[in-house]
């Protein structure tokens, strides 16, 4: 699989993602673009991802920076779970486990292939302090192993102005079910 993108693509989806950053202004107090720019044009193989996460539907955005490592963190902040990563079961294990009506993939595996991670319960608390996202759908986040041992996994999303966490067997899939990435660059 060929993980990096021509130079014209990574100049459109520079500047897409430059459009986005100087947009939501609130969502990256006190990062600068040309920083985040360089940073970006360092490193390819995150140009990529963050390719594939707009591609399919996440309009990815900084949301700020870890305060160990100083790298810029990118969520999915599309309004809506990202179109092109729903109607997924939580992961492989979960996948084998249906014998009828499977789904097409599991978030765990897409986001393998894309080479980002699933929102952990609070990052996506985080994102909902940045806005109101998943107002009509819902996001696979990571699972507690002792949850998903028992066949579970977690999602969550926001209803009547609150951040819910809900349960359901891992193999279960909806079409407005998704999940959204977080990626460090």
């Amino acid at each position: 699989m060929n993980n990096k993108l021509s130079q014209q693509e990574s100049e459109a989806l520079i500047k897409v993602l430059k459009e986005r950053f100087e947009k939501n202004t609130l969502r990256h107090n006190n990062i600068n673009w040309p920083d985040v720019e360089s940073r970006l044009k360092a490193n390819p193989n995150k140009l990529w991802s963050l390719n594939e996460m707009e591609q399919t539907g996440g309009e990815p955005d900084v949301v700020g920076t870890d305060k160990n490592t100083g790298e810029y963190l990118f969520f999915d902040c599309a309004p809506e779970s990202p179109a092109g990563r729903r109607s997924l079961c939580y992961d492989q294990e979960a996948l084998e486990k249906r014998k009828e009506n499977k789904p097409k993939d599991s978030a765990l595996n897409q986001a393998k292939a894309m080479n980002v991670e699933l929102l952990t319960e609070e990052q996506y608390r985080q994102l909902q302090q940045l806005g109101t996202f998943d107002l009509k759908t819902s996001s696979w986040v990571q699972t507690p192993a002792a949850i998903r041992k028992l066949g579970g996994a977690v999602f969550c999303d926001r209803r009547y102005n609150t951040v819910f966490l809900y349960h359901n067997g891992a193999d279960s899939y909806y079409a407005a079910r998704g999940f959204r990435a977080s990626l460090r660059v």
